[in-house]
């Protein structure tokens, strides 16, 4: 993709000031470390760090029909969010793959906040809007999306909005920033104590540097989305494109938590019958390197006895773990925790255990 058909994002200027190495991701130009990878996950483990996710998706579905139409897209039991609540969930394909994994925010009754990926935001926008009547559904390019994640996250979100306080984790609440309309929600992809805000284009600069303001006194770090896919891998959290694809079910990306099967009729649920009462032939796991000499990496292949078993998804080295790690499908009949096996690195095999992620102890509740 050259630069020419890349989306920019309302902070770009910003990180080009502060140095940051920009790439594509997602069909945006997006900054994907400052300092470095490492320095930027520590601050992360250790103190707090200011993500720019403004290349993700923005979707309002509102109208009295809003709720009924997710209900009957999604996987999980959307009429049981509370309002001023988030719930993860999963868009499937006739077939029961996983066309996209999202998170619901409820803002009201019958108004919810859908956050797709960056490169699905158009395809899941279409989908809803041909989903049903009484539905308003607005997607939005553009817009503001910044994540605070870390220990002190609470203190420098605090600072700027008292409601961050009253917000449980997966708790959302709409409030205003420089007189415009701003979501506040206990969320994100880290691990750790994080909140996730989504404002306006015209507000980003603003809000950023009352942020940095905010966590100075906490050191608080610019991070790029290097460090954000090292610190969801150690948390053992699928990443669209890679862990999961329109070919893998739910089941088989160990996300059967995320489907309501009791709650009726919704997109996929037949296939999904199918491949339960069948048995999945594959499984997501986690692997753990046995020292920090091979580290995995995507479409590395998986061995036991000798024979391969399944492919590497997703591999980094593990700065807490001091080790690689890696999510990958294996075969349903050699997955289980335990395991050993090996994986080709380059041509190198290294020791690795099937273990059940997390690979990390943390919590973001």
């Amino acid at each position: 993709m050259d630069d020419t058909s890349l989306r920019h994002a309302p902070l770009e200027e910003r990180h080009r000031e502060l140095g940051a190495k920009l790439a594509p991701f997602g069909g945006w130009l997006m900054p994907i470390e400052y300092q470095g990878v490492l320095s930027e996950h520590r601050a992360v483990r250790e103190r707090v760090g200011l993500f720019d996710l403004s290349h993700l998706g923005q979707v309002d579905v509102a109208g009295a029909g809003a709720v009924a139409l997710l209900q009957g897209l999604l996987t999980n039991d959307v009429a049981t969010i509370p309002t001023g609540s988030a719930q993860y969930n999963l868009l499937l394909n006739d077939d029961g793959g996983v066309e996209e994994d999202l998170l619901v925010y409820r803002l009201a009754e019958d108004r919810c906040f859908v956050v797709p990926n960056a490169s699905n935001t158009e395809k899941v926008t279409r989908t809803f809007q041909a989903g049903g009547a009484d539905v308003e559904v607005t997607g939005h390019d553009g817009r503001c999306f910044l994540g605070v994640q870390g220990p002190r996250a609470l203190e420098v979100v605090g600072t700027l909005f008292a409601e961050a306080g009253d917000l449980a984790y997966l708790g959302v609440a709409e409030t205003t920033f420089r007189g415009e309309r701003l979501v506040l929600a206990r969320t994100g992809y880290t691990g750790e104590l994080g909140f996730e805000l989504f404002g306006s284009a015209s507000s980003a600069e603003e809000l950023w540097e009352e942020l940095v303001e905010a966590g100075d006194a906490f050191l608080i770090e610019p991070c790029g989305l290097g460090a954000r896919d090292v610190l969801r891998l150690e948390m053992g959290y699928p990443l669209y494109g890679q862990d999961l694809s329109p070919d893998r079910t739910p089941l088989e990306a160990g996300l059967a938590w995320a489907v309501a099967m009791d709650k009726g009729p919704f997109r996929g649920r037949d296939a999904l019958v199918r491949q339960r009462a069948d048995g999945a032939l594959s499984r997501l796991r986690g692997i753990a390197m046995q020292d920090r000499r091979h580290i995995p990496r995507p479409h590395h292949a998986v061995l036991a006895d000798g024979v391969v078993v399944g492919e590497v998804t997703s591999g980094t080295f593990s700065p807490l773990l001091q080790r690689g790690i890696a999510m990958g499908y294996l075969a349903a009949d050699r997955c289980e925790p335990g395991t050993a096996v090996e994986v080709d690195v380059r041509g190198r095999r290294g020791p690795a255990t099937i273990v059940k992620p997390p690979f990390v102890d943390r919590s973001p509740r």
